[in-house]
């Protein structure tokens, strides 16, 4: 095949891929920035920027009968320490979640708040805890039938509702100090905006 017939048969191709989605905009000037972040870059290209977040999180995958799981972990008073624990089991099933909540219910005594709804598609089980060094800790077990905007199966969380709280003012501290210790002048430049930091470019 000949460059040139290759080239229009390219054409065809993206034409056709162009109008099975009507929303794709071919253009040379597309955006790439917004407020003088551009997609692509380095992340520490921008010495300004603060910290990441008050929590970290890490992803784990076929674990121990769980298909998925998150883990929050501390990035400013309690550096490094996992305080929050989200997994998903590998057996989706409504049949499943009874067991579940059966066996959770010999292990720690009924639940103590009910956060589901009465229309079966969400059941959402909670139990509070002190720990003997006297640390709050939360624990959840939820089932999702079909709710899309909550993971659809079953779920149990555990975390500590109080050491997150204190990350998070630890956290707001640690960027306020960062705001008070910035350069006067680059504060002043920061402080400018107009259309040329709204609008993506």
């Amino acid at each position: 095949m000949t460059t040139k017939k290759m080239a229009r048969l390219l054409i065809i191709i993206f034409t056709f891929a162009l109008s099975l989605n009507p929303f794709l905009v071919l253009a040379k000037d597309a955006p790439h920035e917004i407020a003088g972040i551009v997609l692509g870059t380095n992340v520490k290209d921008y010495p300004e920027f603060t910290q990441t977040n008050f929590l970290k999180e890490v992803v784990v995958t076929d674990w121990h009968g769980f298909r998925k799981g998150v883990i929050s972990y501390g990035t400013c008073k309690y550096i490094d320490q996992i305080l929050k624990i989200d997994m998903k089991y590998q057996d989706k099933s409504k049949e499943f979640y009874q067991k579940l909540l059966q066996e959770f219910r010999e292990e720690f005594g009924e639940p103590g708040l009910w956060n589901g709804d009465s229309f079966g598609v969400m059941y959402l089980w909670k139990w509070k805890f002190i720990d003997k060094k006297g640390d709050h800790i939360s624990l959840a077990l939820q089932y999702n039938g079909k709710n899309s905007n909550e993971t659809i199966g079953n779920v149990v969380k555990i975390s500590y509702p109080k050491k997150i709280e204190e990350e998070r003012l630890c956290f707001v501290e640690v960027c306020q100090h960062n705001i008070n210790k910035t350069d006067a002048k680059l504060r002043e430049e920061l402080d400018k905006s107009d259309w040329s930091h709204f609008v993506p470019r």
